[in-house]
């Protein structure tokens, strides 16, 4: 088993759900009454304070990854890869937080559509 895969992607899955909370979750805290009374620039910070973490895992998964520092992925598999990996995170966040978020068909074609990109990006060129 290629352990470089698994730490990449373990890391790309734990850093999006980090980050979707910090670019999503205050929208519920703010529907809870936590922060409806909050300027924007506290939402900011209090945003960026949660990003911080996003970034600890999302450098080392894009540096243990990245085949120029002998993980197996390019770069252009790893942008792909974490497109995916961001809009499943979130398509199961919205499920989870906001459950007035309908999913339509057209979603579905998004993610068929997405599961085609992944497959072009590690299509062999060569």
């Amino acid at each position: 088993m290629n352990w470089s895969i698994v730490i990449t992607l373990v890391l790309l899955v734990m850093s999006n759900i980090i980050m979707t909370f910090a670019w999503y979750g205050h929208l519920k805290l703010q529907q809870m009454g936590v922060t409806s009374h909050w300027p924007l620039i506290a939402v900011i910070v209090f945003s960026w304070a949660i990003a911080f973490f996003e970034y600890s895992l999302m450098v080392p998964a894009n540096r243990i990854g990245f085949e120029g520092n002998g993980g197996p992925f390019s770069l252009m598999q790893l942008k792909v890869l974490q497109e995916v990996i961001t809009l499943t995170v979130f398509t199961v966040f919205v499920r989870l937080f906001f459950s007035n978020e309908q999913l339509h068909w057209n979603h579905f074609v998004s993610f068929g559509l997405l599961i085609v990109a992944v497959y072009f990006a590690f299509l062999e060129t060569d």
